[in-house]
């Protein structure tokens, strides 16, 4: 009996641990599921404000679409196609560049409309090659005005529709234009209207996450150029980082006219874009100056009394180039000049010395001429430096303003 008391009892222990292994491994998996729960929304959250902007802007577009189709079904418009293409290809990033496509796109269309529908209406077409000739003399016009004004290269298009659709549906080519302009009026409205009320995205801070890149950008390429002082560069990596510039600056271009649409017609209160884009140039400029320094390393005599100077140059600048970029992506205000102009003068002190000891007197004319023009470009860096203070700083200003301000 006690024999079989004793077994009963290790039964029982071992049933209670088995329990309790079996309870411990489902709380494990609980708290592994509950973790790798966390790090998906963490993830799905990162993502979704990485890429929230082309987010917006697909769901403005399907709005768009569904909203042009039910309106076209609504006044019964022969074609609501049109109508439909007209809203997703108006609506687009932000609001300046939708006002920019409608405006293009109906000013196109009234052109094309216009003069296919006239075509259509005073020369005959009966037959098919009476049809090819007034298909040409339609299309040939329009096509040389949309290459010389890209604002009309939705016109021919037009003009073709207006001139082809009475030959499927029987209708006159006057016809045919009026309907056509109505559908990309009704298009073109809804497209606008949705882009202004639904998820509504500004170009202006598109304008300063591009800055803010392009300043990284120029960071990392100053770093490389003076680098090349010493060793020289390579000019494909030197046609690699100042085409990446310029690729840069090229898109800021476009969304800054985009942003001064929006400021232009109130719709977005906020400081003039010209002075950053143009000071983003003037500094584009100086890092080609200094680029065309650094094709060959500079004489060791020299390199060794500036090396100590150049790198000091170096660092301060390329801070001062990031600290910008987190200064207009914060809306912050920006950072202090003090280690620039620190680093400008113990550069100029050691070229006046380089220069008295005569280490200069002697150079090649081509040598001289990339010293000369690298000391030229760092002080006008330093000079575009100031520029660039007072833009982040009215960027700071006016994004530090109430609404009632940024309204006025």
């Amino acid at each position: 009996m006690r024999s079989n008391g004793g077994a009963g009892a290790t039964n029982l222990g071992l049933r209670r641990f088995t329990r309790g292994r079996a309870a411990g491994r489902l709380g494990s998996n609980r708290t592994m599921i509950v973790s790798r729960i966390a790090r998906v929304r963490v993830r799905s959250a990162a993502l979704l404000r990485r890429h929230w902007v082309q987010l917006a802007l697909s769901i403005r577009v399907t709005i768009a679409a569904l909203a042009a189709f039910a309106l076209a079904k609504l006044v019964h418009l022969p074609l609501p196609l049109w109508a439909v293409l007209t809203a997703v290809i108006v609506t687009q990033m932000s609001v300046g560049r939708s006002l920019m496509a409608t405006f293009d796109y109906l000013v196109g269309t009234l052109g094309g409309a216009i003069y296919g529908g006239a075509i259509g209406v005073f020369i005959p077409h009966a037959g098919e090659i009476a049809l090819f000739g007034v298909l040409a003399l339609a299309v040939a016009p329009l096509a040389l005005i949309a290459a010389i004004n890209p604002r009309f290269s939705v016109a021919p298009i037009t003009a073709i529709i207006v001139l082809l659709i009475p030959t499927m549906t029987h209708t006159s080519p006057l016809v045919s234009a009026l309907d056509r302009v109505i559908e990309v009026a009704l298009g073109g409205i809804t497209g606008l209207v949705v882009s202004f009320l639904l998820l509504p995205a500004s170009a202006h801070p598109q304008v300063v996450t591009a800055a803010a890149r392009t300043l990284d950008q120029m960071a990392e390429a100053l770093r490389a150029l003076l680098a090349g002082l010493t060793q020289g560069l390579d000019v494909d990596a030197l046609h690699r980082i100042q085409d990446g510039i310029g690729q840069a600056l090229v898109h800021m271009n476009v969304v800054g006219a985009e942003a001064e649409r929006e400021r232009s017609t109130r719709l977005v209160a906020g400081p003039d874009t010209g002075p950053l884009l143009r000071t983003l140039l003037r500094l584009r400029h100086d890092l080609v100056i200094i680029g065309r320094a650094t094709t060959t390393p500079l004489p060791e005599d020299i390199i060794a009394r500036l090396q100590s100077p150049l790198a000091q140059i170096g660092g301060a600048f390329t801070d001062y180039l990031r600290g910008s970029a987190a200064a207009l992506r914060a809306e912050r205000q920006p950072l202090s000049l003090q280690a620039v102009e620190s680093a400008v003068d113990a550069y100029a002190v050691e070229i006046a010395a380089v220069r008295s000891q005569g280490l200069t007197r002697y150079l090649p004319a081509d040598v001289a001429e990339r010293f000369f023009a690298l000391s030229f470009a760092l002080e006008q860096m330093h000079s575009n430096f100031q520029d660039l203070q007072r833009c982040v700083a009215e960027r700071a200003q006016s994004a530090a303003k109430p609404p009632d301000d940024k309204s006025a």
